[in-house]
């Protein structure tokens, strides 16, 4: 039997610029610890600087995990979706965000 494929939805990002600041201002800090790696630095200040880019990705993660559920969550619900579903399906992102 063959896996059903995910169907891909398109949502308008509310924070779109914002999220997209963050995530280049992540580029630069990635792109600074592989200098820093290249450069033969501290392996403290590496380690803290990574430390600091898992912060902000997780800020990311966490600003889109509150825009997804007061948006495509309550409007999924409102239009009479499955709650279990849609509950199962933001279970399985926080559980993916949690390893």
């Amino acid at each position: 039997m063959a896996k059903e494929k995910k169907e891909r939805k398109q949502v308008r990002q509310p924070h779109k610029e914002a999220l997209r600041r963050r995530l280049n201002r992540i580029v630069g800090q990635v792109q600074g610890i592989a200098r820093m790696v290249e450069e033969d630095r501290y392996c403290v200040d590496v380690l803290v600087q990574l430390s600091a880019v898992k912060a902000a990705l997780n800020q990311v993660s966490l600003q889109l995990i509150e825009d997804h559920t007061k948006g495509c969550v309550r409007q999924a619900i409102r239009a009479g979706d499955s709650e279990e579903e849609v509950i199962e399906e933001l279970m399985g992102v926080l559980k993916k965000l949690a390893k």
